[in-house]
């Protein structure tokens, strides 16, 4: 058991529902759409870079990714794609936009496991209008005491985030899939973290040191969770 927790955060995105095949899936529709330019593998980097630059103006999200997308077919093409390609880029982010909420396996039996007998939490990050709007399609939003969208994951947004909730480091616990966002910076402030792997990662968000702490573990499942928090 892990003791003293009062509070228990839940990423969203690849912790509570499916997210990053979406953007797998467009980004080869933009190395398709541009492949007469570059080979994909040249245009996915190119994305990349692009992205990385465009992340202290625009932030995470859809809309964010579109703005790159659109970047990078003018880049690719030296400015020589015509209006066509530009709506398809369109067309393309609101396909992931509408998208269909798709919840991982487990999450709802571990949501009502929980309610009732820890404060429930989303601290996730990306696009506010976005975010809000997959968090009403999941039907999860009731099981939430605090929904937190922040621009970043950092040690400042965490601790800002456990003063709302008038909650001390050592009781938080946050579960996500990212080491990077949902791991070391909670374990740098003092609460406690659990690792869910997802299936595929962000490059973005993937380390390459091993994390170790007394306050870290790792779950294959999201259900692996409740044999630690309820007797």
């Amino acid at each position: 058991m892990i003791e003293n927790i009062n509070v228990i955060a839940f990423d969203a995105d690849d912790t509570l529902w499916v997210n990053e095949p979406y953007f797998q899936e467009t980004e080869q529709k933009i190395c398709s759409l541009l492949e007469d330019y570059l080979p994909h593998h040249s245009v996915s980097q190119e994305l990349y870079k692009i992205e990385m630059a465009n992340l202290p103006l625009y932030g995470y999200g859809i809309k964010s990714i579109m703005l790159s997308m659109i970047e990078t077919v003018l880049t690719v093409s030296n400015h020589t794609a015509g209006p066509e390609a530009i709506s398809k880029v369109i067309e393309y982010g609101k396909e992931m936009l509408n998208k269909p909420i798709e919840l991982l396996d487990g999450v709802e039996d571990v949501l009502k496991a929980l309610y009732g007998k820890y404060k429930l939490v989303v601290a996730t990050k990306g696009d506010l209008l976005d975010q809000e709007r997959k968090l009403q399609k999941s039907g999860l939003e009731h099981y939430f005491h605090h929904i937190e969208i922040m621009s970043d994951k950092h040690e400042k947004g965490y601790e800002k985030l456990l003063k709302h909730l008038d909650c001390k480091p050592e009781e938080f616990l946050m579960l996500g899939n990212s080491l990077k966002s949902d791991v070391l910076p909670v374990l740098a402030i003092g609460g406690h973290a659990v690792h869910i792997p997802y299936h595929t990662t962000w490059v973005h968000e993937r380390i390459d040191h091993k994390v170790e702490s007394p306050r870290f573990f790792e779950v294959k499942t999201i259900t692996e969770i409740l044999p630690h928090l309820l007797p």
